[in-house]
């Protein structure tokens, strides 16, 4: 997993691809947990995943830091 994706979720970036509808993010509630588990939006549902996953994720997705659609830039 990226390093540099792991820090940015940790920071409450949001990852996602607006035309298909899918993000990737970090809620604010799992800051500073031993594991935080992260919520992956796609196909009009939502699944919490591990930070590992997420990580792969983004970049088997090819997810871009980008604007979600009710959260703004930042998860929290």
């Amino acid at each position: 997993m990226s390093q540099i994706a792991k820090k940015h979720l940790l920071a409450g970036i949001i990852f996602g691809d607006p035309e298909t509808g899918e993000y990737i993010y970090l809620p604010g509630g799992e800051v500073g947990v031993r594991e935080p588990l992260c919520v992956f939006e796609h196909a009009r549902q939502t699944e919490d995943i591990s930070l590992e996953k997420a990580g792969e994720l983004v970049e088997h997705l090819t997810l871009k830091p980008c604007t979600h659609p009710r959260l703004g830039h930042r998860s929290f």
